[in-house]
């Protein structure tokens, strides 16, 4: 599920009013400027939608839709500007990426504003000199704000609902247009205060959009799509340059041996706290394992633990890993990550920048990503329309080296399976992914896959009919029908036994499925309520916002009654033996910790949990060598809380201190740089002259 919810949405159709409630005279000597505009939507380089725009004079209108992986937003907008470009008057309607409704508005009348977005919405004073930011609006908007901002002397605006939005140039570039011959000027402009990271816009002398750009996902004016991938590149760039630029900020760095003073450790194999110890590192090892330090010794840097709890590197089993997520993750006290696709290029690159301590990120264990080829297919990893072409794509990812196993998404044809998977023994490669569509999972299961990747995937095979197309959205509002699903039937057990038997794990993803399931729009999902006030208004606002749409109250006690089941479900797994991972779906960091959270809903004690994603995930991914306990001689991944998560697991939720590889992070120091505001006090550093 993917990471573009936040482009996704919208798009109406609006009239309006200034300020005095009153329409805008028109001179009768004043020429009416109409124009219009076209781009095209671009994910990994595929063409999957449009962006329309007709304009007359300040008023707009704006038709946006994309469709990809089974998945698509679909949106109307129009909106009027004053003469310096600030929104006046605002209205989106549509859906977003998974379905659930938008109906939006904005209106600035008489020295006030008012507006609804699934938030809930708000009031406020309007002077004319603050800017609204739409909640699920297109990637249009920012070409909106960033118009704005340009006509302010120090490109800024105060923002409604709250917050600040800034825009600086960052470069300037030649695009070539299929128009002209002539190379087109554009200059880059990032736009910051709306989310955790900032946003880049292209535009051309004139002072005209020409393209939105992301790593992934491009919006571009239909003249220019040979560029998408310089767009993409230049994006790619522009955030490495970012993190960096903070990685250099926030590594501390030691000339001398550093020494974690006062702190209990958690210790895994015991599912216990030890006694107040000190933690000497020396370099990237954990050196020794002593009493408390009452006198800093000078040859030695010291890190005041204040009787908190030293925990070994969490584990995130299902990342999709980008620059900014690596370094939240780092932050997050998560050192280690298991990438379940991505372009093979984009994260080989970010994993050699993370091991040289260019860039600030976990440890990244790979899986080839393998996709069939259909209306349907995931832009993400590789396609494949043959049996043979599948394979191939197995013998080339051996061939780069570093893949771990194989991850087999919805479009591949279940009948290849069995062949896929033998390649990927031949290569010591394991097995994981989706169910195919029109396959079952106990066949999957009996074809080889080692994992199963999200637990819906498992569960609809027991409510679903073969011929139900699970590659579109219906893999998700189908799970409805969990709500009525006897887990004593033959079905269930017969998978479960499967399951047992043949040591098949299970990635269940369930953060994911609750923000889906039981996330409605105008309440905070549960996952975010412990964290939300300290993050910026732009994802404050996201943590209202519903995943699915909920058509009446029956299919809300379905929703919420199928992911009752899904933890039922998973309670009998546990029981049962059967090895369950923890991984988000969601970019990890904060949203592990909420993963972490469920596992002790489904019959694990927080030691277990904790153990489970240290200890036993270092083990099941072949590192329990190095990585999962904090033990003499193994590598520094660990981090430090204030409070004790075994007495309560949201502990984990504060982190004051992480060493991953000896690097030693304050995350209280990082959070700003996203808006966030820190959790923790930065703890008390002896450092001899």
């Amino acid at each position: 599920m993917f990471k573009y919810i936040m482009l996704s949405i919208l798009c109406f159709s609006l009239f309006g009013c200034s300020p005095s409630n009153k329409p805008v005279a028109q001179d009768s000597a004043q020429v009416s400027k109409q124009s219009s505009e076209h781009y095209a939507v671009l994910i990994g380089g595929n063409n999957v939608g449009a962006l329309k725009i007709e304009r007359l004079n300040n008023e707009l209108s704006i038709d946006y839709g994309f469709s990809n992986n089974g998945r698509g937003a679909s949106s109307v907008e129009t909106l009027r500007l004053s003469d310096d470009g600030l929104p006046l008057e605002w209205k989106i309607t549509g859906k977003t990426v998974f379905g659930n409704t938008v109906d939006e508005f904005f209106v600035a009348s008489d020295a006030s504003a008012s507006w609804q977005d699934a938030a809930g919405g708000g009031k406020a004073t309007f002077s004319g000199n603050s800017i609204y930011v739409a909640q699920n609006a297109s990637p249009y908007s920012l070409y909106i704000y960033a118009n704005a901002l340009l006509n302010r002397q120090d490109n800024t605006l105060p923002a409604l609902p709250g917050g600040e939005l800034r825009i600086d140039k960052l470069d300037t570039i030649a695009l070539q247009s299929t128009k002209t011959d002539t190379p087109i000027d554009a200059s880059i402009y990032a736009i910051s205060g709306i989310n955790l990271d900032p946003s880049y816009i292209a535009l051309n002398s004139e002072g005209q959009m020409l393209a939105y750009l992301t790593p992934r996902f491009t919006l571009l004016q239909n003249d220019l799509l040979s560029e998408d991938q310089k767009l993409r590149e230049l994006a790619a760039d522009l955030n490495a340059s970012r993190f960096e630029k903070i990685a250099k900020r926030a590594t501390n760095i030691f000339d001398k041996p550093v020494r974690i003073n006062n702190v209990r450790i958690f210790e895994p194999q015991t599912l216990s706290l030890s006694p107040p110890k000190s933690v000497l590192l020396n370099q990237n090892k954990i050196a020794a394992i002593e009493a408390i330090v009452q006198t800093p010794s000078p040859d030695e840097v010291v890190i005041e633990g204040n009787g908190g709890t030293l925990i070994p590197g969490l584990f995130e089993m299902h990342a999709h890993m980008s620059d900014d997520d690596a370094l939240l993750n780092v932050m997050a006290g998560i050192t280690s990550v298991r990438d379940m696709g991505n372009e093979k290029e984009v994260l080989e690159a970010l994993e050699d920048k993370i091991e040289r301590h260019i860039l600030i990120g976990p440890r990244i264990t790979k899986s080839a990503f393998i996709e069939g080829k259909s209306p349907f297919s995931n832009a993400t990893g590789e396609l494949a329309s043959t049996e043979q072409e599948a394979v191939d794509l197995i013998k080339m990812y051996a061939e780069r080296g570093g893949y771990h196993q194989i991850k087999i998404y919805s479009s591949i044809k279940g009948e290849w399976v069995p062949a896929m998977v033998a390649e990927a023994k031949k290569h010591g490669m394991r097995v994981a992914g989706h169910i195919p569509a029109f396959s079952k999972v106990d066949e999957m299961m009996l074809s080889g896959y080692d994992e199963i990747t999200h637990i819906n995937q498992l569960m609809l095979s027991w409510v679903l009919d073969r011929e139900e197309d699970t590659r579109t959205l219906f893999r998700i509002t189908g799970m409805k029908r969990f709500a009525d699903l006897d887990l004593d039937s033959e079905a269930v057990k017969t998978s479960l036994d499967i399951m047992v038997d043949k040591k098949i794990a299970i990635d269940p993803t369930m953060v994911i499925h609750e923000f889906g399931l039981t996330g409605r729009n105008g309440e905070t999902r549960i996952g975010m309520v412990d964290y939300v006030d300290n993050m910026p208004i732009g994802v404050q606002r996201s943590a209202k916002q519903a995943l699915l749409n909920v058509a009446d109250d029956s299919e809300d006690k379905a929703y919420k009654a199928a992911f009752d089941k899904i933890l039922a479900t998973l309670s009998l797994m546990h029981k049962r033996g059967i090895f369950i991972v923890p991984g988000t779906d969601l970019g990890g960091a904060f949203e592990l910790h909420r993963e972490l959270e469920l596992f002790s809903k489904i019959g694990m004690s927080n030691a277990q949990v904790l153990r489970r994603a240290s200890y036993d995930m270092a083990n099941y991914l072949a590192y329990g060598e190095q990585l999962g306990s904090i033990e003499v001689g193994k590598l520094a991944d660990f981090f430090l809380v204030p409070g004790n998560p075994l007495d309560d697991l949201r502990a984990i939720k504060s982190v004051s201190m992480v060493s991953k590889d000896g690097q030693i992070y304050f995350p209280s120091q990082v959070y700003p740089e996203f808006g966030i505001k820190p959790f923790t006090d930065v703890p008390f550093v002896h450092q001899a002259n």
